[in-house]
């Protein structure tokens, strides 16, 4: 023996068992000269209880001795839970029958060897016993690594034989993935088949057959029927033994229910994309061309007509705010999706939302003649929230009823008080209505309804998306009614109400009058600062214009505006760098910045801010807007 094989032995522990003590000096010896740990028993009895207790690898078990005959230990050993897995080898005189060996090999014992018993052939029969033990366990963890794997995945793995298609094995999975029991398919394998789409049933069938041939099976097809619809995917593979010879046929059943359905939202929105983007065209080039209308007619017609003049510059002012409202509810609605958009939230009256949504939408409902009723509550209604965002989701539902009201139509806004700390206010039109199809999709983006009989269905599709995401930030619900085509449509929104605990009435100040300043104008559109500079004029103010940072570093250097509007996006240097430029001089530590940019997400004010800016206004500006951010600081 080799000093490699006594040391990899030294952790095995045979126990010798054997009335005489000569001959069982002799095994020990022999078995320890191997490397081996051994420990003695005289008995059958002694025997049993060191098995159990010590747990040997291997007995070494002679057939007579003087309690309990070895035949009996042998089994008592095999049948023992603690001790079922120790190997047997049993041994015995030289005058031993066949029928002995038999029966101690029935009795459970894994080898018999009659004496008189060489050394070798001893260590030669305890090794192999061992090497086939060792083999047995590994195969017993593969085995069982192999269960708790196939137990315990979503797919399905199968088992089949090669030549007959015969089920050797079916995991779990099956009963879920299939709904039909396991114990069914064992008595009938083809029993799966029940559980494919009646549509996919022959193709699948057909492809599954031919696979011994083919050797290739790769299939996606649906589970179930009607509602209850699971697409998997199905796949096989011969497994092939040392020689390449297939053996079995391996098979997989995936769940893809969850990739088909993304799929298919990503096909939807991709015909989405194509009709937002042709609807976009069109909606933008709709304002457009009643503005060049207007205004070559205000070229055209002599100033002595003033009254067409104003009707031209009622609609220049109406598309531009058409405009404005589209590119508005876009940018909010990607706001949303990417988790930008916040809410300043306070407490605010009901009236406070509810007056300024009707204004907006005035303009609208007197060219279109409709009827406007409100209803609300006499008592003070307090609500917690953004007062702008809320303002808008009522805007956005008073918008959509007038478009899609025939003109001279009816439309009321009640709110009312359901449960002390509910407010529920419903937007009500007699209007073209929705069919069942629409009332399941009306909320989702670029979905669009039915259109009046004028067209008046202009619009993106977004904004009762923008509606149902704003409502939903409020901790609301929304929800639609309709009777169909022709019988109007009812928006219902509900929030919950703020009970402040005091409310202080606040005295507004009057605003201190807005005196002429001297004003530099920066914009690289010609266009835009030319029109806002002669509006300013006109307004008292002296007004200078430049067109980029360098010059409007001179200009600012030789008149010394007090307040700089700046847009951000200029050629060169851009409208930060120009901030920080003015701002790094001591004449216009205190100058007014008002950037006037296109740019408007959170991001784009907080940098206007780094760089030094007091106002953030986007284009177009309310004009409003820009007197405010004129007005000296009170």
């Amino acid at each position: 023996m080799n000093k490699d094989t006594v040391m990899d032995n030294s952790s095995i522990l045979i126990l010798n068992v054997d009335d005489n003590d000569g001959a069982r000096y002799v095994k020990t010896r022999i078995l320890k000269s191997a490397g081996f740990a051994v420990i003695e028993a005289a008995n059958g009895t002694d025997a049993l209880e060191m098995a159990r207790k010590q747990a040997p690898a291997l007995v070494l078990l002679d057939v007579k001795l003087p309690d309990i005959s070895g035949i009996e230990v042998c089994r008592r050993i095999k049948a023992d839970v603690a001790t079922c897995t120790v190997l047997v080898l049993q041994t015995s005189a030289a005058l031993i029958g066949r029928d002995d060996k038999i029966r101690g090999l029935d009795g459970g014992a894994d080898n018999y060897l009659a004496a008189p018993i060489e050394a070798d052939e001893l260590i030669a029969n305890v090794n192999a016993l061992l090497r086939l033990q060792r083999t047995q366990m590994d195969l017993r963890n593969s085995e069982e690594r192999f269960r708790q794997l196939t137990e315990n995945i979503e797919d399905v793995f199968w088992m089949f034989g090669v030549a007959d298609h015969q089920l050797l094995y079916a995991s779990p999975a099956y009963e879920r993935l299939f709904g039909r029991p396991l114990a069914q398919l064992q008595q009938s394998p083809d029993d799966w088949l029940e559980a494919v789409h009646a549509d996919d049933r022959a193709l699948v069938q057909a492809d599954w057959l031919a696979f011994a041939n083919s050797g290739h099976y790769d299939q996606e097809f649906r589970l179930g029927q009607d509602e209850a619809i699971r697409w998997v995917r199905d796949r096989a593979f011969l497994v092939r033994d040392d020689q390449q010879r297939p053996y079995r046929i391996a098979r997989i059943t995936s769940d893809i229910s969850e990739r088909k359905n993304m799929e298919g939202l990503l096909r939807q929105a991709d015909e989405h994309k194509d009709d937002f983007l042709a609807t976009l065209a069109h909606e933008l080039r709709n304002p457009l061309s009643p503005i060049r209308s207007a205004v070559t007619l205000m070229n055209t017609v002599p100033a002595t007509q003033p009254e067409v003049h104003q009707r031209a510059r009622d609609v220049i002012l109406r598309q531009v705010d058409h405009l404005t409202h589209l590119v508005d509810d876009l940018l909010d609605v990607a706001r949303i999706s990417q988790g930008k958009l916040t809410l300043r939230q306070q407490d605010v009256e009901l009236h406070a939302v509810v007056d300024p949504a009707i204004e907006t939408v005035k303009a609208l409902f007197e060219a279109r003649g409709h009827v406007l009723t409100v209803d609300l509550p006499p008592q003070p209604v307090w609500l917690h929230g953004d007062p702008v965002r809320l303002s808008q989701i009522i805007g956005n539902l008073l918008h959509n009823a007038a478009k899609f009201t025939d003109p001279g139509g009816r439309i009321a806004v009640r709110a009312t008080l359901p449960q002390p700390e509910r407010i529920r206010i419903a937007v009500t039109d007699n209007g073209i209505g929705i069919t069942s199809y629409n009332l399941a999709r009306i909320f989702d983006m670029f979905a669009q309804g039915a259109s009046t009989r004028d067209r008046v269905h202009d619009g993106l599709g977004i904004g009762l998306s923008l509606v149902s995401k704003l409502v939903e930030m409020h901790g609301g619900t929304v929800q639609v009614r309709s009777d169909g085509i022709g019988q109007g449509s009812t928006f219902i929104i509900e929030f919950p109400l703020q009970q402040p605990a005091l409310v202080t009435p606040v005295v507004a100040e009057a605003a201190p009058l807005l005196g002429a300043q001297r004003l530099l104008l920066v914009d690289d559109n010609i266009d835009s600062v030319g029109v806002m500079a002669e509006l300013l004029t006109l307004m008292g103010h002296e007004v200078h214009t430049a067109h980029n940072a360098e010059d409007a570093l001179v200009l600012a250097r030789a008149q010394l505006p007090q307040t700089i509007v700046l847009d951000l996006g200029l050629p060169g240097t851009d409208g930060y760098t120009l901030a920080r430029m003015l701002r790094a001089e001591p004449a216009f530590a205190h100058t007014r910045l008002i950037a006037h940019t296109g740019y408007g997400s959170d991001q784009d004010r907080e940098r206007t801010r780094a760089a030094g800016f007091d106002f953030h206004l986007v284009k177009p500006a309310n004009f409003d807007d820009l007197e405010q951010a004129l007005r000296p600081v009170a």
